[in-house]
């Protein structure tokens, strides 16, 4: 099976780092910061649209700035803190274990996804990450539609794992299977309205499904 992974919400426990860099920016753009519970329900989405939203999107130059700013400091701030979800790691070895095969798919540009998988050393379990080439000009369906081209498998053999709206509705366009995960940002009833094919609770459920898939 070709089983296609979020990264923030899902593998990686991000929002420490994810809600600094954000505030940090919109310090240095001039404006004020915002609450940890304002900015987490924003987590998956591309960066670009969290500051269109927070911001003024008719200003497309603040936004711009704001995302200069945060990348300029994603790398210290925004990894520090970060962390990977205890046994997501071990999980991920034992599927590769079973023979299948692991892509990201993510919201975030797919060098900087390249960039997370590397500083927590589990780039070697993925065959591919997927991710917009910057910053809010591609919509994740085009990200899973890349994962399933890459494998040039039957849609049917593929699965997306996430924990967003955005993750089940990427899946549908494509009318491939959707797992959310309830331990990540978006909550069991969003997944379920939009459309998930079930969600799971821990990371051993996940494993537990796609053992009897």
């Amino acid at each position: 099976m070709h089983l296609l992974f979020d990264l923030d919400g899902t593998i990686t426990d991000s929002a420490p780092g994810i809600v600094a860099c954000l505030n940090q920016a919109l310090t240095d753009v001039g404006r004020p910061c915002l609450s940890t519970d304002q900015l987490r329900g924003m987590i998956g989405t591309p960066l670009r649209v969290i500051f269109e939203r927070v911001l003024d999107p008719a200003e497309p130059d603040v936004v711009a700035r704001a995302v200069a700013c945060y990348r300029a400091v994603f790398d210290t701030v925004g990894m520090s803190g970060n962390a990977m979800y205890p046994g997501i790691a071990d999980a991920l070895r034992e599927l590769r274990r079973r023979g299948h095969r692991l892509q990201i798919v993510t919201a975030k540009p797919a060098v900087v996804g390249r960039r997370v998988v590397a500083h927590f050393a589990i780039a070697d379990l993925f065959d591919a990450v997927h991710g917009p080439a910057d910053d809010g000009h591609s919509e994740k369906a085009d990200s899973v539609r890349a994962a399933i081209d890459f494998v040039g498998g039957d849609p049917g053999e593929v699965v997306m794992i996430g924990d967003r709206v955005d993750d089940v509705l990427a899946a549908r366009a494509h009318s491939i299977r959707s797992i959310g995960v309830e331990w990540g940002y978006g909550s069991r009833d969003e997944l379920i309205a939009a459309g998930a094919s079930l969600t799971v609770a821990t990371i051993d459920d996940l494993l537990d499904w796609v053992g009897e898939s």
